[in-house]
């Protein structure tokens, strides 16, 4: 096939998902006119319409991009603009203190190269750029400023919840908006189908942030596969992809890799990378679902899906031998369903809890040489410290939900995945035992930054989309130039 002629760019950005359009924002805002930015996107470019009637589809096709190795799990995510905004669920907790320091608190797994105080000003700058909705203060995770929307309203359980434990549970930080936002997208429906939201008001790419792509600056190239960077002399150059079936590449100044945790360990090791931890530590949070049943209180009440988070399982105490956890109230019967009894429909409380886990060298992405385009994904194990906790969760919500009118209680399942793809691209302060440096720039090749959850050094228990976002806009701001006309 002839190859197109290379053309050049100041920034090529590889994917459309949560943090490659956080850095692409900065960028351009940073930027002057003469800027010239290259957007290869793999997937196409859906309305929501599209997306709702197209959602069966772009999830088959998502996971027929990847091979599982023996014994390994699922993965969920989305091919196409906007990523796996399109098929979030949009809750949005922020990381403790505690999650950024393992090493250093509880002697495991691995610290952070940053801390919480570090990151906490992009946090802020993150829920600005989703609206999101959630409680003012959080004395867990300190705040410098209030979410900018109001929180969801409790269910009766959740009532209950923060009666009992009034410096444990609070309303969950959601990007399902409390109040129609500035951008047009309407309050949250509550009909609890969140990750194909009927009504467009869950965050998207598309939705807040899809003008970014109408920049004059930006050429936007759909159905983009990106299958290396190229380099010289320690430096990116440019990347090759394919389009339409054929083969094209580009010229960049620096690179941005946003695709997934999946996609961008398989994209470096495509193009000769050799760090000793590039696709090693695939790691996420381990998901279980239980339901409490409920005495004389009935649920269904709040006003989204999920209203409330508890940290009764996050403690510090006990936190060296087993891992912590975050549990999460349903206010929808998607998983709980309704009880049998008449009259006692709704006396039931849903309930996810998302336990930490750590990384491990097994669990890792690499390239099948049979078929180099497509990644093999292993994950066959979780580690001993989540296992404990898992032992011990009878035990524990029981004593959790001790202070309710609980009539019992059941664990359902283990879930299959958290659609969480983290630390194959682990950030860290020694190139020995870490890819990215804590600004998320490759430690050998300095204009190259690889985006997303694969540089966290641990899959802490909250959702990864807020920290990674942070992180990719306070990487922005470290390595990019002040906006024009800004203070120095």
């Amino acid at each position: 096939m002839p190859q197109r002629s290379t053309q050049s760019y100041d920034l090529i950005v590889v994917g459309t998902g949560f943090a490659s359009t956080a850095f692409l924002g900065e960028y351009l805002r940073r930027s002057d006119r003469s800027a010239r930015v290259l957007v290869l996107e793999r997937g196409e470019r859906l309305t929501h319409t599209e997306q709702m009637v197209e959602r069966g589809r772009l999830a088959i096709e998502s996971e027929r991009s990847i091979t599982l190795g023996p014994g390994s799990k699922p993965w969920s995510f989305r091919l196409g603009f906007g990523g796996t905004s399109n098929a979030w669920w949009g809750n949005v907790p922020r990381m403790t203190p505690a999650d950024f320091q393992l090493k250093t608190r509880f002697g495991v797994g691995d610290d952070w190269p940053l801390t919480y105080a570090e990151l906490e000003p992009y946090y802020c700058q993150a829920e600005e750029l989703m609206q999101v909705s959630g409680p003012a203060q959080h004395s867990i995770c300190p705040r410098s400023r209030p979410c900018p929307q109001p929180p969801h309203a409790f269910s009766d359980p959740d009532r209950l919840l923060q009666r009992a434990y009034p410096e444990q549970f609070f309303a969950l930080p959601s990007a399902r908006p409390r109040v129609a936002t500035a951008g047009g997208r309407p309050a949250c429906c509550g009909n609890g189908v969140c990750h194909a939201c009927p009504i467009d008001s869950k965050f998207t790419i598309q939705n807040e942030l899809g003008s970014l792509y109408a920049d004059p600056r930006v050429t936007l190239v759909l159905g983009a596969r990106v299958d290396q960077v190229e380099t010289s002399n320690r430096i990116a150059t440019g990347v090759r992809y394919q389009v339409e079936g054929r083969d094209a590449a580009a010229r960049g100044e620096l690179i941005a890799l946003g695709a997934n945790g999946i996609f961008n360990p398989h994209i470096l090791l495509r193009s000769g990378f050799t760090d000793a931890q590039l696709g090693r530590g695939l790691a996420e949070q381990l998901g279980v679902y239980a339901v409490a049943y409920l005495d004389s209180v009935d649920n269904f009440g709040g006003s989204s899906s999920r209203c409330g988070h508890g940290y009764m399982l996050h403690q510090d105490a006990g936190r060296e031998r087993r891992a912590a956890a975050l549990v999460l109230t349903h206010n929808t019967m998607d998983v709980s369903g309704l009880r049998t009894r008449r009259g006692r429909w709704r006396q039931l409380l849903g309930l996810t809890i998302a336990f930490e886990d750590l990384r491990h060298e097994e669990n890792r992405v690499t390239v099948d040489p049979a078929d180099p385009i497509r990644p093999v994904v292993y994950h066959a194990r979780r580690s001993a410290y989540v296992e404990s906790a898992l032992a011990a969760l009878p035990a524990d919500l029981e004593r959790m939900l001790a202070p309710l009118p609980v009539e019992g209680f059941s664990i359902l399942k283990i879930k299959e995945t958290e659609a969480h793809m983290i630390g194959s691209t682990v950030m860290g302060t020694d190139p020995a035992w870490s890819v990215l440096d804590p600004d998320l720039r490759h430690h050998a090749v300095r204009n190259l930054v690889v985006l997303g959850s694969g540089a966290f050094p641990t899959a802490a228990p909250a959702n990864p989309t807020l920290t990674l976002v942070a992180l990719a806009l306070r990487s922005a701001d470290r390595i990019l130039p002040p906006a024009p006309g800004a203070a120095a």
